[in-house]
């Protein structure tokens, strides 16, 4: 298969995917909010329910099915009601939001460092004796061979003001950094 075949089928499967999502996508929704379900899971149920549709449909021996949206909102009915039957809702729930607080500290923590870094190896190491070792600026004076603790105060100042200055320049906010 010629790579201009391949990226015709990469498309048309993206064309397909995309109308079934907008004729079937709203009905599944609704079905699953009204069986208590929330925004989510519908999307986890609607595409669990879109990929078995795609691979029954891409078999020779799938028959054509007149009403698609009907076909995927049953293949979801069945879906939600196997993971409600299992209990599966809640242990998803509960495993999601503690993975998603440990991926979104670990990103909050990727941009926050790579912040730090733009400051330079110097800065970063000076913040972090203060603000993390919780070293007194005699200390950090001492440490990094300033003359006395208003150099040193003056240096902390200036890296905290570098890191300013790159927050501006990317016109990120505070809550770019917390939840």
């Amino acid at each position: 298969m010629s790579e201009i075949s391949i990226l015709k089928v990469s498309q048309e499967r993206q064309l397909l995917f995309m109308g079934l999502y907008k004729k079937a996508f709203p009905a599944v929704a609704r079905y699953i909010s009204r069986k208590g379900g929330n925004y989510e899971e519908a999307k986890d149920i609607f595409q669990d329910a879109l990929i078995i549709y795609y691979e029954k449909l891409v078999t020779k021996s799938f028959a054509p099915v007149k009403n698609e949206k009907a076909y995927i909102l049953g293949i979801a009915k069945h879906l939600w009601c196997r993971r409600l039957e299992s209990n599966v809702v809640n242990d998803t729930i509960d495993n999601a939001a503690s993975e998603t607080v440990i991926e979104e500290d670990n990103l909050l923590t990727d941009k926050l460092m790579h912040l730090l870094e733009t400051a330079g190896q110097k800065c970063m190491e000076i913040l972090s004796a203060f603000y993390y070792d919780k070293a007194s600026i005699t200390d950090i004076a001492q440490q990094f061979g300033y003359s006395g603790t208003r150099s040193a105060t003056v240096q902390k100042y200036k890296c905290i003001e570098k890191i300013r200055e790159t927050v501006k320049e990317k016109s990120l906010a505070y809550e770019d950094f917390v939840e």
